[in-house]
């Protein structure tokens, strides 16, 4: 159900939930000054409750009062707008955001609807507007497809395509949690060493996930005759989910989808890949 945006702030200020656009997916958002809008989200998807969601916030200041800020988070602002979430230690965060962790994750998205919106309410929880792991929603009309009576902003093509980056700023060196639109490469220019990998909870890392109702195998990068071909890992990144869902939508048993080319964003690309074929 499309409304405009001047709708959506109305029913996210109301404590209603609403699909917005960001530069990676559509997000199923809520009011992160409301426990029970919150938690609508979490019945929506059928999400588990202690799978945290990502606080969207309209800007670095606004990070900063719900978190304990880290001087290392100082040398990843200029990425702000855009695909990264850092995670540090929760400060005035409800818990049913958070999943009961003591950390929170946090993103200023580079879209001007969802920065239309966030001066609007105020600070959003906004998982992909999706089913619990299945694909996420690049386009208003996936959502309307998933969910009929959900009310949606559109605002066009996420041009990202896949979810943001994950950063655990927290004891201990960087920790690349999810790979997404910012590159390892590009926060070791600014960090230095960063852990691959960890043990803290962030959405989109169980080893199920983003997936379609076809069974999904994939070939190596540069092979001839799959469903879902790689051109550019960009390129592959902005049209990966909706291939899926239009395959899907076609009946599709078996999907075969070719490797991105491994680097930048299709580190990315190949990683929603390998949890898409996983059974």
């Amino acid at each position: 159900m499309l409304v405009t945006v001047h709708r959506g702030v109305q029913i996210l200020s109301e404590g209603g939930i609403c699909a917005i656009p960001t530069e990676t997916v559509y997000g199923l958002a809520a009011s992160a000054r409301s426990e029970a809008a919150v938690r609508a989200i979490f019945a929506a998807k059928r999400r588990p409750a202690d799978h945290p969601l990502i606080l969207h916030v309209a800007d670095v200041a606004t990070a900063r009062e719900y978190s304990v800020w880290d001087a290392r988070a100082d040398a990843l602002v200029d990425l702000w707008p855009g695909p990264l979430a850092l995670v540090l230690p929760a400060r005035n965060v409800l818990g049913v955001i958070t999943g009961g962790h003591p950390t929170v994750a946090l993103r200023v998205p580079a879209h001007p609807v969802a920065l239309e919106i966030l001066a609007a309410v105020g600070p959003l929880a906004a998982p992909s507007a999706n089913g619990f792991g299945r694909v996420s929603p690049t386009r208003a009309e996936h959502v309307e497809a998933e969910f009929p009576d959900l009310p949606v902003v559109d605002g066009g093509p996420c041009s990202v395509g896949v979810e943001s980056t994950i950063v655990a700023l927290l004891n201990g060196p960087p920790q690349l949690l999810r790979p997404g639109g910012i590159s390892l490469e590009t926060l070791m220019e600014r960090l230095g060493p960063v852990q691959v990998g960890g043990a803290i909870a962030v959405p989109g890392t169980l080893p199920s996930h983003y997936a379609p109702r076809a069974k999904v195998e994939l070939v190596p990068y540069g092979t001839a005759g799959a469903d879902i071909p790689a051109g550019s890992p960009e390129d592959h990144a902005r049209a990966l989910y909706d291939a899926l869902r239009s395959l899907d939508a076609r009946g599709a048993t078996t999907i075969v989808c070719e490797m991105a080319d491994s680097v930048g964003i299709g580190v990315a690309v190949n990683d929603r890949l390998r949890r898409a074929a996983h059974r």
